[in-house]
């Protein structure tokens, strides 16, 4: 994403103009635009004219639109984002209150202002789009005999690129040449379609997880088709390819991939790690149950009102999902939060991306949960709050899940 103008007063009031360059963009601007904002963006729109006669034709024109936003549609395998409203400013084609749905595409500007002016979540949302740090840290191929899911982990979410589907014949005695066929063909296209997604400037993990030796075979194979046919970039990327065990090709396995020892090793120092650690070190105090591991709403409200999540340790785990609240009481509600916990008490805030295996374990806790400088017992005495079983409560059913 590229900062085009960026124009925000003292009191949060402005606009900021954003050039969306990669569909890893939209998944940022989805988790920036909210209902009530007014957002601008170019459109095509279908217009209705009338002759002296009497006749009607309808054309589309191109136009740029301003509408209140009401709601927005996120795709994220196709990076597509459907923004939802009112228009809010007249022009020839339009009149104001007309619905309009806007489709953010890439390379083309949007300029966004807040309704409830620019707090420093939204802030942070667009400071890190615009970070030119934001590859993909990894690339993955979940595969089995004649399938494989060719996805791209990034910082924020895990995007399926592409997947292969090819039929490969059983071996049977006297045919197990039409097998070996089938499987050549079947690695060939999993390979072209890899390098057809790949950059190999940039050098990056490339984990190649299966059942049995059919990781390991294509990792062969792509060692032996890169020197058979000189192809320095892949070979220069030789060592980048990693053979980890997966349960099946399918794409749900890719979260235990990416549990295991070696794949960790590897991302150690990616978002996805740190919060893989985080959530892991939650659940370790969590089962201890010595007081310092704390989810829910209200007693991590608590905790924070107590001072407990400060200077010396303490950690605020949110899901970026509770922000995209329809609510703008309820979204207040969590950027005061993270704001006291990052400027009053001095703690540590992670938010956690909802499209992450890390951030989804924290979804399943409420979307909030702590870890305490201090241990506090009973945060949860006085029952459960917004429909979540949180705190203590139910620690041992906790403690048998992880």
């Amino acid at each position: 994403m590229r900062l085009i103008k960026q124009n925000i007063d003292r009191d949060g009031s402005g606009t900021v103009t954003l050039f969306p360059e990669e569909p890893e963009d939209m998944w940022h601007a989805y988790n920036l635009i909210r209902p009530t904002d007014l957002l601008r963006a170019s459109a095509l729109r279908r217009v209705t004219t009338e002759s002296a006669t009497g006749s009607t034709a309808s054309h589309r024109v191109h136009t740029t639109l301003v509408i209140r936003v009401r709601s927005i549609d996120f795709d994220p395998q196709a990076g597509q984002l459907h923004v939802s409203g009112q228009i809010a400013e007249e022009n020839k084609f339009t009149k104001v209150g007309q619905f309009h749905t806007l489709d953010l595409e890439l390379q083309r500007n949007f300029t966004l202002e807040k309704a409830e002016g620019w707090d420093s979540i939204a802030l942070d949302i667009v400071k890190e789009a615009v970070n030119p740090q934001k590859a993909a840290d990894a690339v993955a191929v979940v595969m089995q005999e004649g399938l494989a899911n060719i996805c791209f982990i990034t910082q924020h979410q895990t995007v399926l690129k592409q997947r292969v589907e090819t039929s490969i014949p059983r071996k049977r005695q006297g045919r197990a040449g039409d097998h070996d066929k089938g499987l050549d063909k079947f690695f060939q296209t999993t390979l072209d379609t890899l390098l057809r997604q790949l950059d190999l400037s940039e050098s990056k993990p490339i984990l190649l997880a299966s059942p049995g030796f059919t990781a390991a075979a294509f990792q062969k194979y792509i060692v032996d088709t890169a020197t058979s046919t000189g192809n320095k970039p892949l070979i220069a990327n030789k060592s980048n390819f990693i053979v980890v065990h997966s349960s099946s090709g399918h794409l749900h396995s890719l979260n235990e991939v990416l549990k295991s020892p070696e794949v960790l090793v590897r991302l150690k120092d990616t978002k996805y790690a740190r919060e893989t650690r985080l959530i892991d070190d939650f659940m370790t105090l969590l089962r201890k149950d010595d007081g310092r591991a704390w989810y829910g709403p209200k007693e991590v409200e608590k905790a924070v009102e107590k001072g407990a999540v400060g200077r010396g340790g303490g950690v605020l785990l949110i899901s970026n999902s509770l922000f995209r609240a329809q609510d703008v009481a309820v979204r207040r509600r969590w950027v005061g939060l993270v704001d006291k916990v990052k400027d009053v008490e001095g703690g540590e805030v992670r938010v956690l991306s909802s499209e992450h295996e890390s951030g989804k374990r924290l979804e399943g806790l409420g979307g909030v949960a702590a870890i305490l400088t201090f241990p506090l017992d009973d945060l949860d005495e006085s029952g459960d709050e917004d429909g979540i079983v949180n705190g203590t409560a139910d620690r041992e059913a906790q403690n048998e899940e992880v």
